[in-house]
């Protein structure tokens, strides 16, 4: 059971700024049941309250889940003087929700991107002492080989007194004529630059890098670069068991 004032969930629903739904509330739009509601400090359980705006009947969201397919160029931060940011990608439709990446992608790096207002589930899922296994696909200069993999496995050190978790590196294919390689990546940490960073350690460097996977949600193909949905229940039901 949560209970909040009225003009609060009127807001928090997207109905306009407190000021606004202030005004809607006083002029005789809201109705609770089968009574008008002109005080806008009124307390509504949300899980009980029949809450109606112009005779339609609301239902109030506490929490929203996005997943974003992130492209090329943008910054995953809520704000940035110069570059254009994830949020700047989401629908108006949600401009009313305080919303914001969980975790970063580096500018240049694409895919999977979960946004949400929920930041107990962000703090698990980034937590450092859960280890969630993140996906990558990247395309590498150089020949990757069972070196590579092994060095991957036993974990690199990016810097003095630091060592990475064991990764596992799957190659997926060579090209000695281009002289690169295709490979897949997983990691349990999420570190600056962390997968750029291993290759440089290896002598190989990063083209190109996308995210697949986070715990068990996995980026929708179908999605195009900067097209955002909201999750499915049963994609939500994984993130939670996480």
């Amino acid at each position: 059971m949560k209970k909040m004032r009225l003009d609060k969930l009127l807001s928090g629903s997207g109905f306009g700024s407190r000021k606004e739904v202030k005004s809607m509330i006083k002029s005789g739009r809201i109705r609770i049941g089968g009574d008008i509601m002109r005080d806008p400090g009124f307390i509504v359980d949300t899980d009980t309250a029949e809450v109606y705006v112009d005779g339609e009947r609301i239902s109030y969201r506490q929490y929203y889940y996005l997943m974003m397919n992130k492209p090329a160029g943008v910054i995953s931060a809520t704000f940035d003087p110069d570059s254009k940011t994830v949020l700047d990608l989401v629908p108006p439709a949600y401009s009313h929700v305080s919303l914001f990446p969980v975790g970063r992608l580096d500018k240049d790096t694409e895919g999977l991107l979960l946004m949400t207002n929920d930041g107990r589930l962000a703090h698990r899922l980034l937590s450092p002492k859960r280890h969630v296994p993140k996906t990558y696909y990247a395309r590498i200069e150089g020949m990757v080989g069972q070196e590579d993999i092994d060095a991957f496995k036993a974990g690199i050190e990016l810097e003095p007194g630091f060592t990475t978790l064991p990764a596992h590196l799957e190659i997926l294919g060579c090209n000695e004529q281009t002289g690169t390689s295709e490979v897949s990546v997983i990691i349990y940490e999420g570190k600056y630059h962390q997968i750029k960073r291993m290759f440089k350690a290896v002598g190989k460097r990063v083209l190109y890098l996308k995210r697949l996977s986070m715990g068990g949600l996995k980026l929708d193909e179908s999605l195009p670069p900067g097209a955002v949905r909201e999750l499915s229940q049963d994609e939500l039901d994984i993130l939670l068991k996480e």
